[in-house]
């Protein structure tokens, strides 16, 4: 064998390794690619969670990012009047599917489509706010999970009436511009009356009505704290916890999340355990499913987390019933 055959024959496995090396770090022009619609930020690390429940979820099924599957983020920063633009920025990428999670965010998407499917990886009433015709027939191109239940949050007040007995002012923090988190207002005020407790409303539009919305409730003395999963309330989290604790309320939240940040207690469905849900959706609609045969499904776990911490730092004194029914109890 002379030189020039040996030389075209190293040439031509350089070049099969240059291919190989390119196919094994650059996906496939057939890849499928996953559009993520998020209300909060990039750097907020309750988001970072969610997606990486997600991504577990996606690995479970057998997907490897990067080659069976490509994911586009797009973060609305907590800016809620951004997601129309960062939606229809998912459409014009022909994403194969969105996943969104509240009810802003699904009604984003579903103005931006009405072919791409979507999947709500956790949202309010679907039904009342129009994203579905119902959870066993949805219908349209929008299926997925939901965190709504009505007796939801009669339960939470329950458990908050459990811890302080004495309450009879509840400040609820909700976002009417939000018509999930308007719903869940209006069965908690339907149970606050039944139990014979006051329900103050506070109202939270924007990111910069916080302070002044927190500042106006506490003038109304109310006994103890509720507040929805509302996404641009979700990426303000820390700063609710932080003022509902110094200014002495119990408080009962949605998510885990939020007692081990130093919230009372949360009661509902564990958000991780939706988002990895959601991955089976996008399984089966990238295998050929339609979203209108789809089912929406109801939460299928849900947690009660106690921060015995906060407990003490408030002087309250949790029933052993109550730290028996606990999933986790926070020392």
């Amino acid at each position: 064998m002379n030189r020039s055959t040996i030389g075209l024959i190293v040439t031509l496995a350089l070049c099969i390794l240059t291919a190989t090396l390119g196919a094994d770090a650059q996906p496939p022009a057939s890849t499928p690619r996953i559009g993520m619609l998020r209300t909060g930020s990039h750097a907020d690390r309750v988001e970072q969670l969610l997606i990486e429940a997600f991504r577990e979820g996606l690995r479970d099924l057998g997907y490897m990012e990067g080659r069976d599957i490509a994911i586009e983020l797009r973060f609305a920063e907590g800016r809620q009047d951004s997601l129309p633009d960062l939606a229809a920025e998912l459409v014009r990428l022909k994403v194969d599917v969105i996943v969104t999670a509240g009810t802003p965010q699904t009604l984003a998407a579903k103005q931006a489509t009405n072919t791409i499917p979507i999947v709500m990886a956790s949202s309010g009433d679907p039904v009342r706010t129009g994203l579905v015709a119902s959870l066993a027939r949805p219908g349209g191109n929008i299926t997925g999970l939901t965190i709504y239940g009505p007796e939801l949050g009669a339960k939470r007040l329950q458990l908050l009436l459990e811890v302080a007995p004495k309450t009879s002012r509840v400040a609820f923090l909700w976002n009417p511009a939000n018509p999930a988190t308007a719903a869940h207002f209006e069965n908690v005020q339907a149970a606050a009356r039944a139990l014979g407790v006051a329900l103050l409303s506070v109202e939270v539009r924007s990111p910069d009505a916080f302070e002044g919305a927190c500042a106006a409730m506490m003038r109304e003395r109310p006994d103890a704290f509720m507040m929805t999963a509302d996404p641009m309330h979700q990426l303000h989290a820390a700063w609710i916890i932080d003022f509902v604790a110094k200014s002495g309320l119990p408080a009962v939240y949605q998510v885990k999340e939020h007692v081990i940040a130093g919230g009372l207690m949360s009661y509902g469905a564990s958000h991780p355990d939706l988002y990895r849900r959601a991955a089976t959706y996008v399984d089966k609609i990238l295998k050929g499913a339609k979203p209108a045969d789809l089912p929406v499904e109801n939460p299928m776990r849900f947690e009660l987390v106690i921060n015995l911490k906060t407990a003490e730092a408030l002087g309250l004194t949790i029933p052993p019933t109550l730290l028996f029914q606990a999933d986790e109890v926070m020392q």
